[in-house]
């Protein structure tokens, strides 16, 4: 097995692995501690079914059942196991987040103990677009201005999902109704200690006990901040490529592409801790 620097922003990149076949302890604790410190691992070449997929992936922790399955082509019956596609079958969707672009997020941050990683295998890939950019959450926290860290040192933002009906877009309008929850806006990370910036462009809505135009200013700083192209990685998919990230260190978001062209990925969530500062 070898450990290469995947990029200069983020991740590892783990070769000589086939992830259909047993992996012993002292190999997965390496495979581990290099995902841990480095947001995401890319391992390339695979050929998982949906419980190769499970067996791998489940060793990191609880996996999560799936919401939103829409799948009729499923061929296992894995309560985690959820497609990302946006292959139709007889005119219906077979699966979430069908098409188009989306902003940076950290999965189901909106929840009291969010997702603590998912990991996404690709079955089918369009020729170009749908790619999926990864940004370092250690290094934005770690290269903020102290007077920024000393201003929102224990403080929380709140997070919310489906306003408005649309995932892919911010609303300007919140629903009374809507699922939310507030976390630390510096996030500690458990197995390395680190902190990283726990707000995104597409789930934060505003600063707990701050003015709402306070709120605003501050959160689009810190959005930028977290998006500059020294700190983010963009993930051009082919085939049997599969790539494990950890929601408490790290966003992701995804580039446009043609809706016309097949894109069909397979996606496991471990379950995760509630966060802290």
């Amino acid at each position: 097995m070898q450990l290469l620097n995947l990029s200069d922003a983020i991740g590892v990149k783990i070769r000589g692995l086939d992830l259909r076949e047993p992996v012993d302890e002292e190999t997965f604790s390496r495979i581990r501690r290099a995902w841990e410190e480095n947001c995401i691992a890319l391992f390339r070449d695979q050929h998982l079914d949906e419980m190769d997929q499970v067996r791998f992936a489940e060793r990191f922790g609880e996996l999560g059942k799936a919401v939103n399955d829409l799948d009729p082509l499923k061929g296992g019956s894995h309560p985690a196991i959820l497609y990302v596609s946006n292959v139709r079958v007889n005119g219906k969707e077979t699966g979430i987040l069908p098409d188009g672009e989306m902003f940076f997020h950290s999965d189901t941050c909106y929840m009291e103990r969010p997702a603590m990683a998912s990991m996404l295998y690709a079955i089918e890939v369009p020729k170009s677009g749908g790619n999926t950019l990864y940004a370092n959450g250690f290094r934005a926290y770690d290269t903020l201005p102290d007077n920024v860290k000393t201003k929102l040192a224990g403080k929380r933002a709140l997070n919310v999902y489906d306003y408005a009906g649309a995932p892919l877009t911010r609303a300007s309008v919140l629903p009374p109704d809507v699922k939310c929850y507030a976390h630390p806006i510096f996030r500690t990370h458990p197995p390395t200690g680190r902190k990283s910036l726990y707000v995104n462009r597409l789930m934060t809505w505003s600063i707990i006990d701050m003015d709402a135009g306070e709120s605003r200013e501050i959160l689009e700083q810190l959005f930028e901040h977290q998006e500059k192209p020294e700190f983010v990685y963009e993930h051009v998919w082919r085939p049997g490529d599969a790539i494990l990230w950890d929601n408490r260190s790290c966003l992701h978001a995804r580039t446009d592409f043609d809706p016309k062209e097949r894109r069909r990925l397979r996606r496991v969530t471990m379950l995760g801790d509630k966060p802290y500062e």
